[in-house]
């Protein structure tokens, strides 16, 4: 484990959700266990999760979610600094890419993160496939939040790969009633299904409002299906696609924008409704089983095993067997009880941030271990 007082750095990217939240909650903890830390990403960043306040030194440094030739190049140059730190961690593909360039030729260990799968195709696919033989390559730990990213990685010559660890926050209800959260949407007693998701292309939401379409009043069956209401918490590039849809086919789906209270909205949801073509260990679905909320998800990347048996899982885009997902649990209330229930008891056993912080200073100090002694092994030790 690395010894306190540490010189520790993180590098991330553009990010509005669990990806800061993940890197804020590391440094936030490592600064409380004695070590020195540095964030460095786009100012964006500070302003949303805060780094400077968890005691932690920022540094801005402008990583975009696309490839910008000058100002990837200016992130190379601005990384540079981070030389000397006993370990830089990055996270994200682009951020690790470009800290490994950074720091060719050093002794500074990097261990890079992956949190998501590179889904783009064409010319963006093709540029992605470079940053992932890079970090492949020069990385010295890679972490990875499904097993469909190890594989890959491995496949393409990564000498150390692990699972990552990264858990969900705390839940902190507001305290509001159930009652008042309805009240305030104006949706009565009406069935929910929620999604939190960013309004995005990997999110699958065109999925979503397909499976939607044969919900709502005045569709068959009757019963509690006929009343269910799609609620949906995020923002992203598709609002206007996806809310131009619903206007036009009348869907029972209300897109909510940015939302702070998900954990209240979790308590009104029937279901937990996940209809992405890839996650690796979503947070909302973490907060969804913590809450006892069953979940409806795509059976992509991490997603299964962290299910287990607290939900119902569906092939990515099979808009049939999603439906049919959604009507069982609205109109079968045993077996509803069964699954939140079993969410409940699988999200007990979730690792929590004592856990993520225990693992990453396990993996820094390997990497120091390494270093002070001029080699470093080819594959990962048994655990």
């Amino acid at each position: 484990m690395a010894d306190s007082g540490s010189r520790l750095a993180f590098v991330l990217g553009t990010s509005a959700g669990g990806v800061g939240r993940h890197v804020a909650m590391l440094a936030g903890g490592l600064v409380r266990r004695g070590h020195q830390v540095v964030v460095a990403g786009p100012p964006d960043t500070e302003d949303a999760f805060g780094f400077g306040r968890l005691g932690a030194r920022f540094v801005p440094v402008p990583i975009s979610d696309r490839p910008r030739p000058r100002g990837d190049l200016r992130a190379v140059r601005a990384l540079r600094a981070l030389r000397g730190a006993h370990a830089v961690h990055a996270h994200g593909l682009r951020a690790g890419a470009l800290a490994a360039l950074a720091l060719t030729g050093t002794r500074t260990g990097l261990v890079v993160t992956l949190h998501n799968a590179a889904t783009a195709g064409g010319a963006i696919g093709a540029v992605y496939g470079v940053l992932e033989r890079i970090v492949a390559r020069r990385a010295d730990r890679i972490l990875v939040v499904s097993p469909d990213l190890g594989e890959r990685m491995t496949a393409l010559g990564a000498r150390w790969v692990e699972a990552a660890v990264v858990p969900a926050p705390a839940l902190v209800p507001s305290g509001r009633s159930g009652e008042e959260i309805r009240t305030e949407l104006g949706i009565g007693d009406r069935p929910v299904l929620l999604t939190v998701a960013r309004l995005a292309q990997q999110k699958g939401l065109e999925v979503l409002l397909d499976v939607a379409a044969a919900f709502g009043p005045g569709r068959p069956p009757t019963g509690p299906a006929s009343r269910a209401m799609f609620l949906v918490a995020g923002e992203g590039p598709l609002l206007h696609e996806l809310q131009s849809r619903i206007d036009r086919e009348d869907l029972p789906v209300r897109l909510l924008g940015a939302r702070g209270d998900v954990v209240d909205l979790l308590g009104i949801a029937r279901a937990l409704l996940v209809p992405s073509r890839w996650e690796g260990q979503p947070l909302v679905v973490q907060e969804a089983l913590r809450a006892g909320t069953p979940v409806i998800a795509t059976a992509v990347g991490g997603v299964p095993s962290m299910v287990g048996e607290g939900g119902l899982l569906v092939r990515y885009g099979d808009v049939a067997a999603t439906r049919d997902a959604v009507r069982r649990v609205l109109a079968d209330d045993e077996l509803a009880g069964v699954l939140a229930a079993a969410a409940a008891g699988r999200g007990a056993e979730l690792p929590g941030p004592e856990q993520a912080l225990d693992a990453v200073l396990a993996v820094y100090g390997g990497l120091s271990r390494e270093y002070e002694h001029g080699s470093k092994p080819q594959t990962p030790p048994d655990r």
